[in-house]
């Protein structure tokens, strides 16, 4: 039985080349900086913006949302994490009491000094709203206030909004990689 690969993309941006202002965000949407309280809105977020997405078939904790809170308490709790690239995005409708984690992005920073984005997420009843790019905006920012000159992430190739969407961006492929489809089942 042969084991489903898919290809990945490690690419790279030069963040002495870009300035990003903060971000405008549609009506009802807020951005809330890291903070520990906001570990299960994080992993709120992650879980509903990967679970049916083709990076769920690549890493099992994508799947569900206890694996999810795992992805996150893991990079919270890692050295160099870095919180001032780690964002949510929350949407609030109109005279409503309640609230929607409708994006999530994580930052560290890498053994070599360059910013590592982890798991650039928007739920799909969000997308269309520029919400992965500011995401992407707000990471990248903080990286550069941490003094970094470059950022880095990983993207599945089949990815084609993401990998448009950091193409416009500026990041650069630097890499191609192939990743064996977790095994477990769903």
């Amino acid at each position: 039985m042969l084991m489903e690969t898919f290809k990945r993309f490690r690419m790279e941006i030069d963040l002495r080349r870009h300035e990003y202002p903060t971000p405008v965000l549609p009506p009802g949407y807020f951005v809330e900086k890291w903070s520990p309280q906001l570990v299960e809105a994080h992993a709120t977020a992650h879980y509903m913006a990967f679970r049916d997405e083709i990076d769920a078939r690549l890493f099992e904790n994508f799947r569900t949302y206890k694996g999810s809170k795992r992805v996150m308490e893991s990079i919270m709790g890692k050295p160099n994490f870095l919180p001032d690239a780690t964002w949510l995005i929350v949407f609030q409708p109109k005279d409503s009491f309640y609230v929607e984690y409708a994006a999530t992005i994580q930052g560290l920073v890498s053994t070599n000094g360059v910013g590592a984005i982890q798991n650039v997420g928007v739920v799909p009843r969000h997308r269309g709203k520029g919400l992965g790019r500011a995401l992407l905006h707000l990471a990248l920012a903080g990286y550069q206030r941490f003094g970094l000159t470059r950022a880095d992430l990983e993207v599945t190739a089949a990815n084609e909004p993401a990998l448009s969407l950091y193409k416009s961006e500026g990041f650069k492929i630097v890499e191609l990689l192939f990743k064996p489809a977790s095994t477990a089942r769903r």
